[in-house]
């Protein structure tokens, strides 16, 4: 699904050029649940938003589902980024005075056909992730973890062939982390391909692969062998609680 093979990225500020990925190579198959780890300053949000066609690589290769990235213009990048990635955000950055409802059908409102049925597409993806309760609240009136599952309707309703998830739990407390970290390991047990960007290790260990980035290189490419499990986490939570 993606290969991404010598990539380098390197911003021009005046005269002075940084780089800030330094010949990265992987490939990810469809299905995969991959975390992108690694510290500030490493390069994996500019890894990010190049997989997910926000930025355009300075040299080698990238390849999503058979298109070579590197090639496409903006235009053909802005179709290739709203049908084939769904976006799930840190900071959710869901409309204020837009309904749960309203803001999941934006991907649609902006697509090339807005379908006849985007309300309906809307409502079973708002469901899906437990809020069927919630279609009509503004997002002042969702908790963070609410919000964030409303950020992650709005990914699907497109139904992209990838997640791409950047620090999706970095605003969330710690029960509100792990019941957004259920429902992508629901997701990926559906089929979805995850790629998730964070810094935290407990997080990234709930994927089924981690590829650790070091001063814009790749560091390692592990499987992890026993990914955590959420639901046990929940367990345990509510253990606590007790």
């Amino acid at each position: 699904m993606i290969e991404v093979s010598d990539l380098e990225k390197t911003y021009n500020s005046g005269a002075v050029a940084t780089q800030v990925l330094k010949g990265v190579s992987f490939s990810i198959q469809a299905g995969e649940y991959v975390a992108i780890m690694g510290t500030s300053g490493t390069g994996k949000s500019t890894l990010m938003n190049i997989i997910g066609c926000l930025d355009k690589l300075t040299s080698g290769r990238y390849s999503l589902n058979g298109t070579e990235v590197g090639e496409l213009d903006d235009n053909a990048l802005s179709h290739l980024r709203n049908h084939e990635i769904g976006f799930v955000f840190q900071q959710f950055h869901l409309l204020s005075r837009a309904s749960a409802l309203k803001n999941v059908m934006l991907p649609l409102i902006y697509s090339d056909e807005y379908p006849d049925d985007a309300k309906e597409r809307a409502t079973r993806m708002l469901e899906s992730v437990g809020l069927s309760d919630r279609v009509n609240y503004r997002p002042s009136e969702l908790s963070g973890g609410q919000q964030q599952r409303v950020a992650i309707a709005r990914a699907l309703v497109t139904n992209p062939s990838i997640i791409l998830a950047d620090e999706p739990t970095g605003n969330l407390d710690r029960r509100s982390g792990i019941e957004v970290l259920a429902i992508f390991r629901q997701l990926n047990r559906e089929g979805r391909t995850i790629i998730m960007v964070t810094h935290d290790e407990a997080v990234a260990e709930h994927a089924n692969r981690i590829i650790q980035l070091k001063e814009g290189r790749v560091a390692s490419d592990i499987i992890v062998p026993e990914p955590r499990d959420p639901e046990k986490e929940l367990e345990a939570l509510k253990e606590e609680a007790l």
